[in-house]
């Protein structure tokens, strides 16, 4: 399973709205206000997805067109900042764990919703290294 940024894709599905990609290739929009920061859209994911250690995960931006370039969103970091940066106009923003856990069979015991995510997100990376690049979304 691989995933294949779409050209002309950026974070922004609508104005005000935020793209983030999920690892199964299903996208999530957000409204965002001047003040909503990236922990805000965590919180909004835990509950959307069922997710109740969420401290695992974070946002990142990915460069469309690079895979190797990947950058960490700190939970204060306000959106509207974030997607106003020039930069940030060629990246797609993506829900990932960050932190893996001490003991991942921990997780699995006590959040099998975020332990299946980090296996989809560990097979996808995988199948990046050993194929290449993103081939688009393969069943």
């Amino acid at each position: 399973l691989l995933r294949k940024p779409n050209k002309g894709n950026s974070l922004l599905f609508l104005p005000n709205v935020l793209k983030v990609y999920l690892e199964n290739g299903q996208t999530k929009a957000f409204k965002f206000e001047p003040k909503t920061t990236v922990k805000d859209i965590l919180m909004t994911l835990k509950e959307k997805l069922s997710i109740s250690r969420i401290e695992h995960f974070s946002l990142m931006l990915e460069q469309q067109y690079s895979i190797t370039k990947l950058f960490l969103l700190h939970e204060e970091e306000l959106i509207q900042e974030v997607v106003q940066k020039e930069e940030s106009h060629d990246y797609r923003c993506l829900f990932r764990i960050c932190f893996i856990p001490k003991e991942p069979e921990h997780m699995l015991t006590e959040d099998p919703v975020s332990f299946e995510y980090l296996y989809l997100q560990v097979c996808v990376c995988v199948c990046v290294c050993v194929l290449g690049g993103w081939g688009g979304w393969q069943t």
